[in-house]
């Protein structure tokens, strides 16, 4: 039994190993929320900016109301047009609503949240990444729930005319632009599903662009690419914060550049569509810039068709638009991730819980020399400390 234990404390102990590296304490000193969550403006010159978001409040006598008959988007563009800087809230009734909701750049600070538990306010639809923009427009806007002159049709337009041959990252429920946005106790889910193979198949629940956004008690729902949590513009840091939610999926779910704070959450891995292999966390930051993801006291868990095979992984980077050139140290994003003071349930690979990076398939392979630099644009940036569970050992 005593060498069982020095064996786990060895693996668990900085600096781990090149598959599977693991912080010292004094590595892991600075990856805090605050630390995430305390610059704005731009990569090349940041600029300390602490934002400390509290619990989300909602009021008794919201400034507007979505229900099933309604929907969502009609007071979403009220709260647009009504201007302002002080905090509008939309209560969103008990229900299903189908189709999409597009929050435009320029909305006042918007809280909006569901007048009932989580799992009875569900927002829906089923789009696929691999339709075209012209498919992508007709299925979105079936209902004409998008015009000329609303509030969200330039966001409509920058998809319904894009000349790729797909919609990529338009593929998405509910997709904001607007900074200050508060979501609280809806469930999102892009329906898609299992109704497609275990291919490449983005099929996002959310999708968010702007700084100081924040989830509070969400279930988000896909397979591939679930929550894009986006920096918009490349330049510019976007900060998120998630807390108290739920996120599904089997490939790359948690995604994209923001400096992204979570805490108190439960991923979960399913294997219904994809038995094998599956992806948590892609993280897309800036290579220059040292916060990416940052997942504390929260809940990494895998369904039982993992737990019977364990292979799943925990994260990869993403090295979005290297795909041509291969990666390009201090060029190509470098994702970057700190899992701390979290539970790693069974189903993963616990000798290489992470993968190649996604575009490129660059090995996975971090630094454990002594006096390392966290931050070598030549190896990837995935780490782990002080985890606990199955699959932490």
């Amino acid at each position: 039994m005593k060498i069982v234990l020095a064996v786990l404390a060895s693996l668990l102990a900085a600096p781990g190993t090149p598959a599977r590296p693991i912080l010292s304490p004094a590595e892991a000193a600075p990856f805090t929320a605050a630390q995430y969550l305390g610059y704005s403006g731009t990569y090349a010159s940041p600029i300390a900016d602490p934002w400390r978001p509290g619990p989300i409040r909602t009021p008794r006598h919201p400034d507007f109301v979505a229900d099933p008959s309604t929907g969502i988007q009609e007071a979403v563009n009220a709260a647009y047009r009504a201007g302002g800087t002080r905090r509008l809230y939309i209560a969103v009734r008990p229900g299903t609503y189908t189709g999409t909701v597009f929050i435009p750049s320029g909305t006042p600070p918007l809280t909006i949240f569901g007048d009932g538990p989580a799992h009875k306010v569900n927002l829906e639809f089923t789009v696929d990444a691999t339709i075209t923009p012209a498919q992508w427009a007709a299925q979105v806007n079936a209902d004409g729930r998008y015009t000329e002159g609303d509030p969200a049709w330039p966001m409509f337009q920058s998809c319904a005319t894009k000349t790729t041959a797909t919609a990529a990252l338009c593929a998405t429920v509910v997709w904001a632009q607007s900074t200050d946005l508060q979501l609280k106790g809806l469930t999102i889910t892009n329906t898609l599903l299992d109704t497609v193979d275990r291919g490449t198949h983005q099929a996002l629940a959310l999708r968010t662009d702007a700084d100081r956004t924040q989830l509070e008690n969400m279930r988000l729902i896909s397979r591939q690419d679930t929550f894009l949590a986006n920096a918009d513009d490349v330049n510019r840091i976007a900060r998120v914060s998630v807390r108290h939610s739920y996120i599904e999926g089997d490939t790359d779910f948690v995604f994209g550049r923001a400096a992204a704070v979570f805490e108190h959450d439960e991923f979960r891995l399913v294997s219904s569509r994809k038995a094998s292999g599956g992806v948590i966390f892609a993280p897309n930051t800036h290579p220059l810039f040292p916060y990416g993801f940052l997942v504390t006291h929260s809940r990494i868990v895998a369904d039982a068709g993992y737990r019977a095979a364990p292979t799943g992984h925990l994260g990869r980077a993403w090295d979005q638009g290297a795909s041509a050139t291969g990666y390009l140290p201090g060029s190509t994003p470098n994702g970057q991730l700190v899992i701390r003071d979290s539970c790693l349930g069974a189903g993963f690979d616990t000798a290489n819980p992470w993968a190649p990076a996604a575009t490129t398939a660059r090995p996975f392979v971090a630094r454990v020399d002594e006096g390392r630099d966290l931050n070598d644009v030549n190896h990837n940036r995935l780490w782990e400390f002080r985890n606990h569970g199955p699959s932490a050992g």
